[in-house]
């Protein structure tokens, strides 16, 4: 079998009996963690610390899954408002803590030919729900149940407040340009302009 030590390097190919007399002078435990491999490995580790670190790793998954729970709130065809808008609020409590709400209408006897009593009920509760769920499942009929299911309803974030200020109404703002200013214009120095012909001095001739 191939052996790793307890810091996790590579001790090789050994024997059955070599490799527990290799974990038992460090006080520790030869653990067998891929059996499929060829040749198998084992590791050289503390069993009571692994089982622990593999528990709460368990644990720690477990509660990063989100579990949805359906509820069921229950009407007949003749209620009355209490009782309507009792089992309403349960059912936007149900909807707040993240679960799923299936409402059922029991129809009995000559109630199933007033189906249409369920539906208003049903539309109603749609209705008061639409701030916190949304439907997964239209109105339908299972023998003498009229059901619907809602789900909560997945909030959207909130945009990013732009950091420009808001535009006036009525007032496009103007777009800025990306032109460099214009170079303002320097005065030249004045160039000496020569002199016309007549106004040189003449030289003086000189004197034979």
């Amino acid at each position: 079998m191939r052996v790793i030590g307890d810091e996790g390097e590579q001790l090789g190919v050994m024997d059955v009996r070599d490799a527990i007399r290799a974990a038992r002078e460090k006080g520790l435990d030869l653990v067998e963690v891929a059996p499929t491999a060829d040749p198998p490995v084992c590791r050289i580790i503390d069993f009571g610390k692994f089982q622990y670190e593999a528990k709460k790793k368990a644990n720690e998954a477990k509660k990063k899954q989100v579990t949805i729970v359906v509820k069921e709130v229950k009407f007949r065809p003749g209620r009355d408002d209490h009782d309507y808008n009792y089992r309403m609020k349960h059912a936007r409590e149900w909807l707040q803590e993240g679960d799923k709400v299936k409402a059922t209408i029991w129809f009995r006897g000559r109630e199933m030919t007033h189906r249409e009593l369920g539906s208003r009920i049903l539309a109603k509760l749609e209705g008061d729900l639409q701030d916190l769920g949304e439907v997964e499942a239209r109105p339908r009929m299972e023998g003498n149940q009229m059901f619907i299911i809602f789900g909560p309803k997945r909030h959207k974030g909130v945009a990013a407040k732009s950091e420009k200020p808001a535009a006036v109404e009525g007032v496009k703002p103007k777009a800025e340009s990306s032109a460099p200013l214009p170079e303002v214009a320097k005065p030249k120095p004045e160039a000496s302009e020569p002199l016309p012909e007549a106004a040189r001095p003449k030289a003086e001739a000189s004197e034979e």
